[in-house]
């Protein structure tokens, strides 16, 4: 049963997050994994793991994401219609191969007698390779007067076992939470903060697996993480922010940020925020 853009809107305000909404066709998806991999043989995987930011001024192709019709329109129902893309990113969790993890990955699995021992083996497994903790994306991003919305663009498919998101439903509701420097070594957050593991509810989490070309969207103030990839296949998407055009950015020490690339993709912006917002001519 196909779901309305309207429901859509109304979940995500319940919930603060949507999965599994469908966006590139086989041939979008094709040539958009394509392109990628052509920027994977140009600066190395060391650096297209994280270091692809707003390439979507330099790129037809990645403009072409951020601005894809479909995008746009589940976005719209919940930002309204007039929107500044804030911010853009390629995120890959690239498969450790068994020399580098010594050994092959012991699944988890319940079962009397067995958990705490195969949990205490798969934190040796995962000790050191990239996750990102729980956290807020808005404790990081320095705005006011409107929500930030998230959108994960899956290139490849992201399962359990290859680090999908989780999230805490709801968690949104909560406003923000305290933040501190995370202890355990291989969070992708570049400023390496999460939140303190008793205020999150981990018994709530859910998992968000998506297929390649299958988009997640979620608030700006709901909880949320990954886990590492202990496949042996690669974990590729790109996280594009959306902000409305009344947002507004402020001067705030604890969460200093500037805005370079922002661009409008939908309808008139009357209030200028964002003085770089011109749709750039690339």
């Amino acid at each position: 049963m196909s779901v309305s853009v309207e429901q859509m809107s109304s979940l995500y305000e319940q919930q603060g997050y949507l999965s599994g909404v469908g966006v590139l066709d086989p041939t979008e998806l094709r040539q958009a994994r394509e392109a990628f991999a052509q920027l994977e043989r140009k600066f190395g995987t060391d650096y297209t793991g994280y270091s692809l930011h707003n390439v979507h001024m330099q790129y037809d192709w990645v403009m072409g994401l951020v601005k894809h019709p479909r995008v746009l329109e589940v976005v719209g129902a919940v930002l309204g219609q007039d929107v500044i893309l804030l911010d853009s990113r390629f995120i890959c969790k690239y498969p450790v191969t068994r020399g580098n993890r010594g050994a092959d990955v012991i699944p988890f699995e319940n079962g009397p007698g067995g958990e705490e021992t195969n949990r205490e083996e798969r934190g040796e497994k995962e000790a050191g390779l990239p996750y990102v903790a729980w956290h807020q994306d808005m404790r990081y991003w320095g705005l006011d007067g409107g929500p930030v919305l998230s959108v994960w663009l899956a290139l490849d498919d992201s399962l359990e076992d290859n680090g999908a998101l989780q999230v805490i439903p709801g968690s949104h509701c909560s406003g923000m939470l305290p933040h501190r420097q995370s202890q355990r070594p291989g969070n992708m957050l570049s400023v390496n903060q999460e939140i303190p593991e008793e205020l999150v509810q981990t018994d709530k989490a859910v998992l968000c697996p998506l297929l390649a070309g299958q988009m997640s969207l979620h608030d700006g103030l709901l909880v949320h993480a990954s886990d590492p990839n202990m496949s042996d296949r690669r974990r590729c998407g790109f996280v594009i922010r959306y902000v409305p055009t009344c947002a507004y950015p402020i001067q705030d020490p604890d969460r200093p940020r500037r805005f370079h690339a922002t661009v409008l993709v939908s309808g008139t912006d009357q209030y200028g925020h964002f003085s770089n917002s011109e749709d750039p001519k690339i």
